[in-house]
């Protein structure tokens, strides 16, 4: 068993494909073949099932690629280890963001100056929604990714903190209040977005026993800011994610009570983190970057 072995075996798991495997590493589809055949006969079980075009992994084979990606993540971290001795001159940084907060005013800056301080870490960078960063971490699939806390599983590291708003359109009837419950917000018809903190908006509406009247899911910040300009419906988005300047066509208010929510970095293990993850975190922690946003947005 080799490390080319399991990394053929990982990315064919998340491409779903030998095809697509084999073009992002650069060789034939024979290649990738072989390989995973002579990883299965040496296991001696079945990874992968072969339907036609497409691949599903087995029961066992998603059990071992859990492993395998643990393998990996450690040969990983002691190349960096080696790096590191030199300089750091070298190596692979994997990041998971989600939505505006984390992948348009923490992330460019925080990258920005990474890469002048450490030019030689080769960064890859996934976006996804909060619960797909937290699925990637178990996953190995990351090495470190924006979070909304807490998260008790993981290592975490607080970088900010701002409030959740309730999102209305201008001439709404509740749009004239100063704050607004999340009681009456279950009135109308509702947004529940996909891009950010759509867990904890979830979250907060269950402890409160309450059920929105969700008529819309969006995938995109921008879709759901433009139907609730339209006045088609409200929804609950935290502070931080909003463009400014805001549109006209919609106010935000504050929920009462007031919520709070922080956002902060994530590891898996953090004795097991690579100095350019380890690094990553001490740059974003310490607020010394590009562009740095305040620690705490308020109202």
């Amino acid at each position: 068993m080799t490390l080319t072995q399991l990394e053929i075996f990982s990315l064919v798991a998340e491409l779903q494909g030998f095809t697509s495997a084999a073009n992002r590493l650069g060789i034939s589809q024979s290649a990738v073949s072989h390989a995973i055949k002579s990883l299965e006969q040496e296991l001696g079980v079945e990874l992968i099932r072969r339907h036609q075009s497409q691949v599903e992994l087995s029961d066992i084979g998603q059990q071992l690629l859990l492993r395998a990606r643990a393998m990996l993540g450690l040969a990983n971290t002691l190349q960096q280890e080696a790096a590191d001795a030199r300089g750091m001159r070298r190596g692979t940084l994997r990041i998971g963001s989600f939505g505006p907060t984390a992948s348009m005013k923490l992330l460019p800056g925080i990258l920005q100056t990474y890469r002048a301080a450490h030019p030689g870490i080769e960064v890859h960078i996934d976006e996804g929604p909060d619960r797909q960063v937290l699925q990637w971490l178990d996953e190995r699939r990351i090495d470190v990714g924006f979070v909304v806390l807490p998260q008790e599983r993981f290592d975490t590291f607080a970088l900010m903190e701002d409030q959740m708003v309730a999102l209305l359109p201008v001439n709404h009837a509740l749009a004239h209040r100063q704050s607004v419950s999340l009681g009456e917000l279950c009135h109308d018809p509702f947004i529940l977005t996909e891009a950010g903190s759509s867990e904890l908006v979830s979250r907060l509406f269950s402890m409160a026993r309450l059920t929105p009247n969700i008529r819309y899911r969006c995938s995109q910040l921008l879709s759901t800011l433009a139907t609730v300009a339209r006045g088609d419906a409200l929804t609950v988005v935290a502070e931080a994610s909003l463009p400014q300047p805001g549109d006209g066509r919609y106010v935000q208010r504050p929920l009462s009570p007031r919520v709070t929510r922080q956002v902060g970095l994530a590891v898996l293990d953090r004795r097991q983190s690579s100095p350019a993850a380890l690094a990553f975190i001490e740059l974003a922690t310490k607020g010394t970057y590009s562009g740095a946003v305040s620690a705490s947005i308020s109202e």
